[in-house]
C-alpha cells in the first residue's frame, strides 16, 4: 500500500486543515495509507520519510529547523514524492533557500488580492492533457520560478495599477525532479473553495499521483 503524509499548519488564512481533509479523503479513496500531521516534527524521522510514497506540505510561512529541512530534502532526493499548491508549498519557510531550490519557486506577490484570472494549459503532459483553459477567482500568484521546471500551465497578468507587469506570463503549474524524487506544484489553491473548480482539483490530483513513488 502506498503511504502519504500530509503536513498542515502555518498561516491559517489558507485553510490548511480543510485542504488536508479534502486530500486525505481523496487519497484514502485511492487506497493510500494516509497520515495527517500538524507538526513539522514529523520531518525528524528520516527513515519514515524515505518509506513514504508522497509528502504533501500545506504550511504557509513559518520556520523549519535545520534537522527538519535536512531530512525532508534527503527523503525527496532519495525518491519520496512531493506535491502541493499555493502558499502551502511555495510560500513556506521564506528563509530556507534550499527548500525553495527543491520546490522550484517562491511566491513574491498577488497583486490586487482576490481577482478573476485565466489559467492556460500549455502542455500535453498527462497531468493536464485533455483539460481546457479555465477561470479562477482567487489570488493570481506572481512568483520567482526556477527556469529548469517543466511548465504545465500559465497565467498572464493584466491588472489595474500594475502596468509594469502587463502581459507577463507566469507559470501556474509545473513538475520537476529533485534527485530521484518527483516534485509537482500548482499556484492556485488559496482556500479550499478553489478546489471546487473541477480543473484545478483534477490538476492537483493528477500531480500528486505523478509525484508518488
Amino acid at each position: 500500500m502506498k503511504k502519504a503524509l500530509i503536513v498542515w499548519g502555518g498561516w491559517d488564512g489558507h485553510e490548511p486543515q480543510k485542504c488536508a481533509q479534502i486530500f486525505a479523503s481523496w487519497l484514502e479513496s485511492r487506497s493510500y495509507s494516509v497520515e495527517v500531521s500538524d507538526s513539522l516534527d514529523v520531518y525528524l524521522d528520516e527513515k519514515k520519510l524515505q518509506e513514504l510514497s508522497i509528502i504533501i506540505p500545506i504550511w504557509t510561512m513559518g520556520t523549519i529547523t535545520k534537522d527538519q529541512e535536512k531530512n525532508l530534502l534527503a527523503a525527496v532526493k532519495s525518491g519520496t514524492g512531493l506535491a502541493g499548491w499555493h502558499g502551502g508549498m511555495c510560500d513556506s519557510f521564506r528563509n530556507s533557500v534550499e527548500y525553495q531550490f527543491m520546490t522550484g519557486g517562491q511566491w513574491v506577490a498577488h497583486p490586487n488580492g482576490i481577482i478573476d484570472y485565466t489559467v492556460n494549459i500549455k502542455s500535453e503532459d498527462p497531468i493536464v492533457k485533455g483539460l481546457n483553459d479555465f477561470k479562477m477567482h482567487s489570488e493570481q500568484y506572481y512568483m520567482h520560478v526556477d527556469p529548469a521546471v517543466e511548465v504545465l500551465a500559465t497565467t498572464t497578468f493584466s491588472q489595474a495599477g500594475f502596468d509594469w507587469i502587463e502581459g507577463v506570463t507566469m507559470p501556474v503549474a509545473w513538475k520537476k525532479r529533485w534527485g530521484q524524487g518527483r516534485v509537482f506544484y500548482a499556484s492556485f489553491g488559496h482556500v479550499s473553495m478553489d478546489f471546487e473548480v473541477n480543473e484545478a482539483f483534477e490538476i492537483v490530483k493528477r500531480g500528486i499521483l505523478w509525484a508518488s513513488k
